[in-house]
């Protein structure tokens, strides 16, 4: 069984939550969620906490009540605090700038690379290297980060490219150090 399906989900008292037998609903002071639950999993509300039972009718309950646990949780904290990833360009000439929705990426190729957020997303550009993608769905702001950081993944050379803030990119020896 899964532990961390256990676990009770703490509401804030900012947090409004309605649960159908088909989704749950959860708003707050920065915006409203939503999310289709399936058969497999019940939900319990109490004064101030939310806790999660398999459908011991159901075949694969056992292994879904923990994820929808942490997907509850998430969204608890998307409305009421955000989520935020931070990338940065490392490169000679590599830049960033924003025009309304769009990203505009300048990474080595011979045309400029256009990334238009999507909603619910807001990206934010500082110093023309760093580039914040921040939002409440935190599945949607990991999404929109991992595809900004595909444009030009880091390479193990020289290192250059779009990387996660504080993500370590092993270098490798080229050539000339095999002597």
């Amino acid at each position: 069984m899964s532990r961390i399906g256990k676990l009770a989900i703490k509401v804030p008292e900012k947090v409004n939550i309605t649960i159908n037998p088909t989704n749950v609903t959860v708003k707050g002071p920065k915006g409203e969620l939503s999310r289709e639950l399936p058969n497999a999993i019940k939900i319990i509300q109490n004064d101030k906490t939310i806790n999660i039972i398999p459908n011991e009718l159901e075949t694969g309950s056992y292994q879904l009540y923990g994820t929808y646990r942490s997907l509850i949780n998430n969204m608890i904290l998307g409305v009421t605090t955000g989520f935020q990833k931070k990338l940065e360009l490392q490169g000679v000439g590599y830049r960033s700038q924003i025009d309304g929705k769009n990203l505009i990426l300048s990474v080595g190729y011979s045309h400029q690379v256009k990334i238009t957020s999507p909603e619910g997303i807001k990206l934010s550009v500082e110093g023309n290297t760093n580039v914040t993608v921040s939002g409440l769905d935190k599945e949607l702001v990991g999404q929109v980060a991992a595809d900004i950081r595909l444009v030009r993944p880091p390479e193990p050379y020289k290192g250059k490219g779009i990387r996660y803030q504080g993500e370590y990119v092993r270098k490798k020896v080229g050539k000339a150090g095999k002597k």
